[in-house]
């Protein structure tokens, strides 16, 4: 199969600062999206720092082992890399006053030949688009989650709460942390959306299903869920990556793509 790559940065608009980041280097299969926070600017520090750290250093040793590699290996690469990011944004965190208490959340895709290795920290999220379908992949670390998983919010109710953006793990905050990390299947024709929650929260996932169903060219698609949000209210950041399964030969392609605007 080969890939097609698309991503997208808004401020939304509330907010004056992005601080969501995103990373992607299509010639090893890799793809990182942040949502940062904390006061005084150091969200956008956190998240930009563990987006780069990533491409950095787990792009460089995809490149030099990822075709060899077992899935095991790329697994065992993400923990590693993740946690050296951890580590560097704690140390900056508890060293700079200005960084102190900032963290950011991940999602970090890695597309192998038939199958994508999806780690998250947090609540920014993975999702597929499959035959008209759209299945949440990854599952929320975060307060409502929890809730939700004791049967004391239905899904339903879970939509106004006041707890959404309180999440229980993030990169960052402690000396360590947990990745979490699964294995897909990916089939041609698959559409993989990876977003912070400036997208989950604002457009419901049958609004996002229907907008990829109708815009198959991924820059509009992109710009369309970019413009749901913010019409929705574009209460945070918007951070938007989407990467498309093809069986037809075609070069792996990159569209940058970003919006930085302020209040509206």
């Amino acid at each position: 199969m080969t890939l097609e790559f698309f991503s997208a940065t808004d401020t939304g608009r509330v907010r004056d600062n992005n601080e969501d980041s995103i990373a992607l280097d299509p010639g090893v299969g890799l793809a990182v999206l942040a949502d940062g926070m904390g006061g005084y600017n150091a969200g956008e520090v956190a998240s930009q720092m563990l987006t780069s750290f990533i491409k950095a250093e787990l792009g460089r040793w995809l490149a030099e082992a990822g075709q060899h590699a077992s899935d095991a290996d790329v697994r065992r690469a993400m923990d590693i890399c993740v946690d050296n990011a951890n580590r560097a944004i704690f140390n900056a965190a508890n060293t700079n006053p200005r960084y102190a208490g900032m963290g950011t959340t991940l999602v970090v895709a890695v597309f192998r030949e038939q199958s994508v290795l999806l780690g998250h920290v947090g609540d920014s999220r993975a999702y597929r688009l499959r035959d008209g379908q759209l299945v949440q992949m990854t599952r929320d670390h975060s307060l409502l989650q929890e809730q939700i998983d004791a049967g004391l919010l239905t899904p339903e109710e879970a939509v106004f709460s006041s707890n959404k953006n309180l999440v229980t793990r993030a990169v960052g905050v402690e000396d360590t942390v947990m990745l979490e990390i699964h294995q897909h299947e990916l089939q041609p024709g698959d559409e993989i959306l990876l977003c912070s929650d400036g997208l989950s929260d604002m457009v419901d996932d049958a609004s996002v299903a229907q907008i990829l169903q109708s815009h198959p060219d991924l820059p509009e698609a992109a710009q369309a869920l970019v413009d749901a949000a913010n019409d929705m209210g574009g209460k945070d950041n918007i951070a938007i990556v989407l990467v498309r399964a093809e069986s037809r030969t075609k070069p792996w392609a990159w569209w940058p793509f970003s919006r930085n605007h302020g209040r509206r």
